[in-house]
């Protein structure tokens, strides 16, 4: 019964967070080039839907870049925390990819995806301008 109980547990756990589509964006520089899943709701969706686009990004408090939009995207559910590689939208027009975890104060981030390749090239002062771009 604990065991059950225990496998459930990890399976539920294991479902926390926004779900990845099978939309994936290409986010390139400069300083490198890495490929990120989109999150499966409507605000990645419309980022999909505005792509290609270049944003000039700057550096936030050592954790992240980040950039406006040329429009806003839908508002959903926010969440506080952070991990490295998380795509995020902090207002409506506001994209940030965070290359350290951490929390922001409320209201929180919607959720836009996730960074599989080494976001670290991000981790460094200064302003850069970024494409994204789909795949493809």
């Amino acid at each position: 019964m604990l065991k059950s109980l225990l496998s459930s547990a990890v399976i539920a756990l294991g479902t926390v967070g926004p779900a990845m589509a099978q939309e994936r964006i290409r986010i390139s520089s400069d300083w490198g080039e890495v490929t990120a899943d989109l999150a499966d709701n409507e605000a990645a969706k419309s980022l999909a839907q505005i792509l290609p686009l270049t944003i000039e990004m700057s550096d936030h408090l050592r954790q992240e870049k980040t950039g406006n939009l040329p429009s806003a995207l839908p508002e959903l559910a926010r969440q506080r925390d952070f991990s490295i590689g998380t795509l995020g939208l902090w207002s409506s027009d506001h994209f940030v990819i965070y290359y350290r975890s951490g929390r922001v104060p409320a209201p929180g981030i919607i959720v836009l995806g996730q960074v599989t390749g080494d976001v670290s090239i991000f981790d460094r002062p200064g302003p850069v301008a970024v494409r994204v771009e789909r795949t493809d």
